[in-house]
Formats: C-alpha cells, structure tokens, sequence
C-alpha cells in the first residue's frame, strides 16, 4: 500500500490524487499523479529508504534529484518538487504520455528522417547537460520517452556523473552503463571523458533507431565487450552513405577522435532540418564554470522548504542553521576563526571559505560554510559535527549566533 503524507483522505501531503502504477523496481514505483489544485497530470517516483541496498543507491538517489532540480530544458524531463516522510521519497515529475521510446522502436525501425528528428533532440538535451558539467553515462532508448506531441524527453539520471566527480587526470572512473550502449574506454577502466561517452552512446540509440537492431549484439557479454572494443558492426543495407559516415565518426573507438558535440553539431547529415529549441533559461549560462564558492540555480532551489534535501536521506538531521547575511565571507570567517581560538577549541580551515570547530575530546563540533550568494550577500550554514547536541546549542546561542549575526 502507498505510505501517503499527513493529510485527510487519499491525497499525498494534501495535493496529489494518486492514480495508476506505471512501474516498479527494486526500491522504488512510479505513479501516475494529478494535482488537486491545478489538475496538471504528474508522475511521483516512490522510494523507499527502508529498501535502498547501499550507501552507494543512497547517493545516487539524491544525485539524480539534485541534477534534475538544476536542468531546464524542452527535452528533458521536469522535476517539479521533492516530498519526504520518514520512510519514503517522493519524486513529482513530469508526466510523460507516450512512454519509452524503446517501446516504439521494437515495433519496427524508424525512417532516417525520424532517426534524425529525434537523434537531434537527443543531442539539444545532451548538450545542454553538457554545458552544466553533467554527463548523463547511461543514455540508452529505454531511457528516452515521447510526449503527446511525439518530442523526446531525457530521463533517469541515476548514474550521472558532474564535474567534481572528474580525478586529478581529468577522468571520471565508475563504472557503469548499459552493456550494450557502452563506450570501450570505459570497459578499458583507464578513466574517461563523461561527454565522449555520451556521444558514443547517441550513437549506438541513433544506429538502433534507423536499423532496427544493436550494433554491438552477442549472448556471451565478453564476446560482446570484444565487439564493442574493436569497434565490430555493420550497417543495413537501407542506411544512406551518408549516415552511415556520421554513425561511424560517432561510434569511433578512439575517444580523442570521436566526434565531439560541437562537430556534430556542423554535420551536414545532422543538420537537415535542425532547429534549436527556444525556451525561457532559468539560470545563467555559464553556471557550471562558476567558483566553487558561488551557488548555482541548485543550491539557491535547495535552500527553499520544497527543495531542501538534507534531510531526505537520513533518518536523522544533524543539528544546524542556514541564513542570509550582508557581510563579506573573509570576514564572517575571521570571527569564526577569532571565536575556536578564544574558546580553545581546535580551528581548522576547509575549502575557500568553510571553519570546523572541534572542542572537548572530539566529541563536540561545528562546522561553519560560506557561500557567496551575490556581491553583497553570503548565505552561512552551520553544521553540528560531533554527538553532543547540548555544546552545540549552547555554543550556537550565547556564542557563534551572537558572533556571526551581531545580536
């Protein structure tokens, strides 16, 4: 049975009229939903904490609905709020009618010019993810879904990877993927390029589209790794020279000479016809590349009661503050940094502008964040870091408040 929020009747939280199952996995259902105010149709992807297998399955969890709250885009599908109990997570996202494009293609191969419809859509949403330092690693047909319209949407970002997941050689290292959709540097386990897989990927869907098979197919998985590593695929017959050109820059073994997006998007094969989606951007461009210190169209999100996800994953918050100060974040830390030391307490400074305060023995602690919210304006958000709560309010209260708020 459905665990529903606090809130008469069947509604969850008193909004949504939970409708019909649309599909299950090990940890988690998705529902088709309406919302009782405004009768827009959603679907809400139940999880239950209680059934997450790992820390692991915990993590991605919350990576994918962090990287959903921060994308805007035409093709990808829209997160539209995140819900919690004690036991479950609730996800309400966009309802998309048309189901997988999987489903679709199974029933029979698609033009070159449906092929290329939605390979270009697929490569606007890809693109846009890209430009944000998101790398979606698991772009796949069962992955793609149709709206009422016939327009792809980009779901499940599960396994994406971001920038800071990127090691010190400039490689992310995990694996994971669809077999089938796979890149070969990634079987090679020497760390890859998050973009260079997805474009390898693109180009296994858009071979899938038009041919009606797998290029890289075979009921023994190592003799398929073998297959995909050698780059060993044939196109149909039907399959024009010119796709069949493009196809095979894209699914090129060698990442360096992979074709890149900016390459793709010159191609005279994926350019017949294209049109760039127009849409209202919410956030600025150059988001992805901004300082550490500066906060993203995500963190201001989470920082809101719909969106705050420090609690959605622990049975327990650790006990903390979150505020908006007019004060420059060098100087908020000097008087952190002035107060541990009056107080004989252990400083040690973290990141650019971040102070953890440790006192008696260990087991009491705080940990102190600043980040820049705009020229004038820093958002502090204080953590407990060690298990006594009582040193910590007391400290907060007569001390830290007092020093950081001036009053």
């Amino acid at each position: 049975m459905l665990e529903i929020g606090h809130a008469p009747g069947n509604a969850l939280f008193g909004k949504y009229e939970i409708g019909r199952l649309l599909g299950c996995g090990a940890f988690a259902k998705v529902y088709h939903a309406r919302n009782l105010r405004t009768g827009l149709s959603v679907a809400v992807k139940v999880i239950n904490k209680k059934k997450l297998p790992s820390l692991t399955m915990m993590s991605n969890v919350k990576r994918e609905i962090s990287i959903m709250s921060r994308l805007n885009h035409p093709y990808i599908v829209k997160l539209y709020e995140v819900l919690a109990t004690k036991t479950k997570i609730y996800v309400v996202m966009e309802f998309v009618k048309g189901g997988e494009l999987f489903a679709k293609v199974a029933k029979g191969r698609f033009t070159e010019d449906l092929s290329r419809k939605y390979f270009q859509q697929l490569i606007s949403a890809v693109g846009y993810c890209h430009s944000r330092g998101i790398f979606h690693r698991d772009l796949k047909p069962e992955n793609l879904l149709l709206d009422d319209n016939g327009n792809l949407k980009v779901s499940d970002f599960g396994l994406s990877a971001v920038t800071d997941q990127i090691r010190a050689d400039g490689m992310l290292h995990t694996l994971c993927g669809t077999p089938a959709y796979v890149a070969p540097e990634i079987l090679s386990k020497k760390g890859y390029d998050g973009a260079k897989v997805d474009v390898w990927s693109c180009g296994v869907i858009l071979f899938v589209m038009n041919a009606g098979y797998l290029p890289f197919n075979d009921p023994n998985l190592m003799a398929m790794y073998r297959k995909i590593y050698s780059g060993e695929f044939r196109c149909p017959k039907w399959m024009s020279s010119d796709m069949k050109r493009f196809i095979s820059r894209l699914l090129d073994t060698n990442p360096v000479t992979r074709i890149s997006l900016d390459e793709i998007l010159k191609d005279p094969w994926f350019r017949k016809g294209y049109k760039e989606p127009k849409f209202h951007e919410e956030q600025p461009k150059d988001d992805a590349q901004a300082s550490s210190s500066k906060l993203n169209a995500f963190d201001l999100i989470s920082f809101s009661s719909g969106l705050n996800l420090s609690g959605l994953l622990d049975e327990s918050h650790d006990y903390g503050e979150r505020f908006i100060l007019r004060e420059s974040p060098e100087k908020l830390v000097e008087k952190v940094e002035q107060l541990g030391k009056g107080e004989r307490m252990k400083v040690k400074k973290k990141k650019q502008w971040g102070v953890e305060l440790e006192g008696k023995e260990g087991i009491s602690g705080v940990a102190i964040e600043v980040y820049q919210l705009t020229d004038e304006l820093v958002v502090v958000e204080t953590k407990r870091t060690g298990s006594d709560a009582q040193w910590y309010k007391e400290l907060w209260n007569n001390k830290l408040r007092p020093a950081l708020v001036g009053n």
